[in-house]
């Protein structure tokens, strides 16, 4: 049920070493004004839909169904919000769930730590943070990573995201740091708007180079240009994590963004960080998608890759279904979840799947028997 994408030797023994173990999930939320760009993003139907993704997700994976939402779920172009399967994975084996606000446009509905950011300007601007909140939400993510680690001194954390148009901002992140990844990273979509991408993508670098008279290729230069406000926080988190438990970075393109930010981040700023205890891990949706090409992107940052072999082929809502024809792929930690749900209790496909359409049931009662709460 879980299979190494790139390094397997280095995979198979970070599986090897958490079996069993019961992890600690975190979801670190931000914003971006990149996903309010028309067609940018699937997850959210329109713009006005897209701007409280997050803040539905972090509702959703926090109280569950049981719950009568602030921010009720989004109907997306096709398919259903991951958040369902890390849901109802954290919630029928216990796995402990922290939130995190690194920058959104409003509270989150939720218990939640602020750290104190600010949402993003669209990167296209080529000023997308100011640089000293870059660097406040790197301290934050230290800060954090230490003490969260020491929670889970034999296991390990799952480090995930909810940033609508957080590939677009990997994508400009890659390419800040010197990485030739144009092409190579997944969206939302079924097919990867590559073109549409790499458009607001370097007219974001143009606008930094313009402002500057050239860029540069310090990590939190690019983050403060073209970055997102969750990327230097789990940068940050992974680096001292690492030092004191395993880190799986739960996510496709964007988490391999931020492992190179982390590499690049610890070695400019010379910090001490132990790479062999972290692991990328999402979804096959992600790693198999044909119009992209995350297996290479993994090799070229050479990130060790892994993925949940779960299948939604025979599952019985179309939502779930559309996954198969490559809508939404991954979010909120989903593959991280799923491949949690495989290590620490053994789960397979009919498990796994079984638990997923169990929350699928509870969300369509709900909604049946509260029409405003949407599709």
């Amino acid at each position: 049920m879980i299979r190494c994408y790139t390094q397997p030797p280095r995979g198979q023994r970070w599986l090897q070493r958490f079996r069993n173990q019961r992890p600690l999930f975190v979801c670190v939320l931000g914003f971006t004004a990149t996903g309010l760009i028309p067609q940018i993003s699937a997850a959210g139907a329109t713009p006005d839909d897209r701007r409280y993704t997050a803040l539905a997700d972090a509702e959703f994976l926090w109280y569950g169904t049981q719950h009568h939402p602030r921010y009720p779920l989004p109907p997306l172009q096709a398919g259903a919000s991951p958040v369902l399967i890390t849901r109802a994975v954290v919630s029928e084996q216990q796995i402990p769930v922290r939130l995190f606000n690194a920058g959104l446009p409003d509270p989150l509905p939720t218990p939640a730590v602020d750290l104190g950011g600010q949402a993003a300007r669209c990167l296209s601007h080529g000023d997308a943070l100011d640089w000293d909140v870059v660097q406040h939400l790197l301290q934050q993510g230290l800060h954090w990573g230490e003490i969260l680690a020491a929670e889970v001194p034999s296991s390990y954390l799952i480090l995930s995201e909810c940033v609508v148009g957080g590939t677009t901002t990997a994508l400009a992140v890659l390419l800040g740091l010197g990485w030739n990844a144009m092409g190579k990273v997944n969206s939302s979509h079924p097919s990867c708007n590559h073109q549409q991408k790499a458009e607001v993508v370097q007219e974001g670098l143009r606008q930094w180079a313009a402002r500057l008279g050239s860029l540069s290729s310090k990590p939190l230069d690019v983050v403060a240009a073209v970055g997102d406000p969750m990327q230097p926080v789990v940068a940050g988190m992974a680096i001292a994590a690492s030092r004191r438990c395993g880190v799986l970075l739960a996510g496709g393109t964007q988490m391999l963004a931020v492992y190179a930010l982390a590499e690049a981040i610890a070695h400019t700023e010379t910090l001490p960080w132990h790479p062999e205890q972290v692991m990328v891990g999402t979804t096959r949706w992600v790693a198999e998608d044909a119009t992209g090409d995350t297996v290479g992107l993994a090799e070229l940052v050479q990130a060790p890759l892994i993925a949940t072999q779960l299948n939604f082929t025979q599952a019985r809502y179309q939502q779930l279904q559309a996954y198969e024809r490559g809508y939404v792929k991954e979010g909120v930690g989903a593959g991280g979840a799923a491949i949690a749900a495989h290590l620490y209790r053994g789960w397979g496909q009919l498990e796994l799947l079984s638990a997923v359409e169990q929350v699928a049931d509870q969300l369509q009662t709900t909604r049946q028997n509260n029409p405003n709460l949407g599709a």
